[in-house]
């Protein structure tokens, strides 16, 4: 395998996109971002031979892309069903669920949920995507989706004691301090 193949060198892109997409706090930032990370992986899974993989990280471009002008549940159904549809069509082993499932909770996380719920649920179709490519045996998928993990878990935290800091989590924060309590 020759790491400096035009298909490896976009997997480096794609790699660095995830990178920096993850590290975002403004949600149009991150789905920006993400839509392009998928563009890119396209064109490196098809270069890979992985026309699977490419059809769902196309799909995953449009439905980010779609996602930055509308939140319409009609529009986020069609991507449901086409990632099912189109996941099952292409399914060659079991391990199939976890691509599939990374599908389907980015499609709800990009139409339906800001913040850290959009983190929260992004980072779950992270770990589907982490789990089908440690069974499939992909390195570069690993290092991918293992650091993006670490990246999103980050983002959330960093989101959640910014809003816990600014007080907008009320009554909740006298409930999460025991000094609070205390005194």
């Amino acid at each position: 395998m020759d790491v400096f193949s035009p298909a490896q060198l976009l997997g480096y892109l794609a790699f660095v996109l995830g990178v920096v997409a993850f590290a975002q706090r403004i949600d149009w930032r991150l789905k920006l971002l993400v839509a392009t990370e998928c563009i890119v992986y396209t064109l490196h899974f098809y270069l890979l031979g992985n026309n699977p993989a490419a059809i769902s990280a196309a799909l995953s471009a449009a439905r980010m892309f779609a996602a930055l002008k509308t939140r319409s549940p009609a529009l986020a159904s069609l991507f449901l069903v086409a990632n099912l549809g189109l996941g099952l069509a292409t399914a060659t082993s079991w391990t199939a669920v976890f691509a599939i499932g990374a599908g389907l909770a980015g499609t709800v996380a990009a139409f339906f949920l800001t913040g850290i719920g959009l983190r929260a649920l992004l980072l779950v179709a992270t770990l589907c995507w982490l789990t089908n490519n440690c069974l499939s045996g992909s390195i570069g998928g690993t290092l991918l989706e293992s650091t993006i993990a670490v990246i999103n878990t980050t983002t959330i935290l960093r989101l959640w004691r910014n809003r816990y800091r600014t007080g907008s989590m009320g009554k909740m924060k006298k409930k999460l301090l025991p000094s609070d309590v205390a005194s």
